[in-house]
């Protein structure tokens, strides 16, 4: 191998190492009082940025193989290993706030003056990361340019959040994949949703009669739990009305259509038919996702309160107040947490027609 010269190709010519080493300026080193922490600080959060380079790099490929019309099971295959090695990075990336929690809040003082008003908001690989995945805000973050944010971009940064926020994020892929899912109804006249409404019925009836049933319950525990039984039956109305269910979308409280989560469920529900494993393990994936990045916001406010206490971040924020008030908001797949409400036993599944067991696949998506 040569690099394009007389001399060999080396690792540290490939990597560029002596040129990444040298991509660390601690402002303490430049005021010539040295702060040892600094250089940890540095470090870490450049991985960071070299991690999000990865993660962005692997969900443009799993967004373009769901922006195309018909998703094959290879592709499928493809999508589900790149979600999976996104999950391995988000480990990484939380145990890496942990090694910088190996510095102690009286090390950070010694230069975090210095360090202002630079933040870890001003990120702009996260923030992209933020809308590929689908993080809905209440406003776009470049609505206004003269924002101390937006003042911070440069041109192509600009131009890359734009390009990110005004393209359809992986959610939104992922709800039309849904959304194209056949074999919820047949030619033969099978209707899923109609055997699951009836196999709904009869759990919840079967759940009456074991409450009153019971010897050993009390009137007043029959009534109250009598009552969560109406309340799940309420709950589930939702599902089995559409003008019910897009209200709850109207309300923040849901974010899938109808469609896309009634094939969801059927994912969920009947995972173990050969042709759905891929489907259920991405769906999984995407919940791992969700979960990963909240537990690393969780993490990194936990390390920001301990760091800071309640004092402002550096770059003007609430600090620990406002990373704690993100993690709620920024849930991308609640909907596919909540599938869990309405999972049934497998006894109680209604029976698939052997036609639809012979024929299910997705090459119709």
């Amino acid at each position: 191998m040569s690099s394009g010269s007389n001399k060999p190709l080396s690792y540290g010519s490939y990597l560029r190492v002596p040129e990444l080493l040298n991509l660390q300026s601690p402002k303490s080193a430049e005021q010539g009082r040295e702060a040892h922490d600094e250089l940890l600080f540095i470090i870490v959060h450049q991985a960071h940025e070299l991690w999000f380079k990865q993660i962005l790099h692997e969900f443009k490929s799993v967004c373009a193989i769901f922006g195309e019309t018909k998703v094959d099971e290879k592709r499928m295959g493809t999508a589900v290993a790149r979600l999976t090695r996104i999950t391995e990075i988000q480990k990484v990336l939380t145990d890496h706030l942990r090694i910088l929690e190996t510095m102690t809040p009286l090390d950070f003082l010694e230069f975090r003056d210095l360090v202002s008003p630079a933040s870890g908001f001003q990120s702009v690989q996260f923030r992209i990361l933020e809308s590929v995945l689908g993080v809905k805000r209440e406003h776009p973050l470049l609505a206004n340019r003269n924002s101390p944010f937006a003042k911070t971009l440069s041109p192509q940064e600009i131009a890359d959040m734009e390009h990110a926020e005004n393209s359809p994020s992986l959610f939104a892929l992922v709800e039309k994949w849904l959304e194209r899912t056949p074999f919820i109804e047949t030619k033969d006249g099978f209707s899923f949703w109609q055997e699951y409404q009836q196999s709904l019925r009869n759990h919840l009836t079967r759940d009456r009669r074991f409450i009153n049933e019971h010897p050993l319950l009390t009137d007043d525990e029959k009534t109250r739990q009598l009552g969560e039984v109406e309340k799940t039956e309420t709950y589930f109305k939702a599902l089995f009305e559409e003008s019910l269910h897009n209200d709850l979308v109207s309300q923040g409280i849901r974010r899938l259509s109808l469609k896309a989560t009634h094939a969801a469920l059927f994912i969920n529900l009947y995972r173990e038919e050969p042709i759905l494993h891929l489907p259920f393990k991405m769906l999984t994936l995407l919940v791992d996702i969700d979960e990963l990045l909240q537990q690393w916001r969780a993490q990194h406010a936990i390390m920001v309160h301990r760091m800071i206490g309640i004092r402002v971040g550096t770059g003007g924020s609430l600090g620990y107040a406002y990373l704690r008030s993100t993690l709620d908001k920024s849930k991308v797949f609640a909907d596919l947490f909540n599938l869990s409400t309405f999972l049934l036993p497998r006894s109680s599944l209604p029976v698939l027609p052997e036609s639809l067991k012979r024929t299910l696949g997705f090459a119709a998506q």
